[in-house]
C-alpha cells in the first residue's frame, strides 16, 4: 500500500481570497472540509489534494492553487475515480476525478495553467469525517 503524510492543510472560506492555512481541518461525511466554500449538500467536488512535489517543482507555495489538502510521498497521479484514501485513523476520502488547471492559475503566473495540465490535483469527496491534522499518514488501497 502507497503512503505518504500530510504538509499543509487550507480552507478556502470565500471565493476568490486566499485560502487560510491551518494545522488541523474537520472532514464531514458527505459535505467535504468544516468551512470550506465547497463543503455544501450535493457538490461531489469536495476536496482537492495536491502533491507537494507539483508545487515545488511549479515553484508554488502550498495553498496558491486553492487545494485542501497537500501531500509527500504519495503519487497522486495514479488515483482513479472510486479509489480511497485513508487518513490517520479515521478519515476516507473517495476519489472523484482531476481538478483541471483552469485560467484561474495564469492569474497566478501567465503560463501556470499549461504547465500544470493533468497536474492540478486530485478531486474527493468525504466518506467517513474526522479530524485531519498536517503530520498525518495518507494512504491508498
Amino acid at each position: 500500500m502507497a503512503q505518504g503524510s500530510i504538509t499543509n492543510l487550507h480552507i478556502a472560506r470565500v471565493k476568490g481570497t486566499p485560502s487560510d492555512p491551518v494545522q488541523e481541518a474537520n472532514a464531514i461525511s458527505g459535505l467535504g472540509l468544516e468551512g470550506d466554500r465547497s463543503a455544501y449538500e450535493g457538490n461531489q467536488r469536495q476536496v482537492l489534494l495536491v502533491d507537494k512535489k507539483i508545487l515545488d517543482d511549479a515553484g508554488l507555495n502550498p495553498g496558491q492553487v486553492k487545494e485542501n489538502i497537500t501531500v509527500s510521498g504519495l503519487d497522486l497521479s495514479d488515483a482513479k475515480i472510486g479509489q480511497v484514501f485513508s487518513i490517520g485513523n479515521s478519515v476516507t476520502l473517495e476519489v472523484v476525478g482531476d481538478c483541471e488547471a483552469c485560467s484561474k492559475m495564469d492569474a497566478i503566473r501567465m503560463g501556470l495553467k499549461d504547465s500544470l495540465d493533468g497536474k492540478r490535483g486530485t478531486l474527493a469527496k468525504v466518506l467517513n469525517g474526522g479530524a485531519i491534522k498536517i503530520g498525518d499518514t495518507i494512504s491508498v488501497a
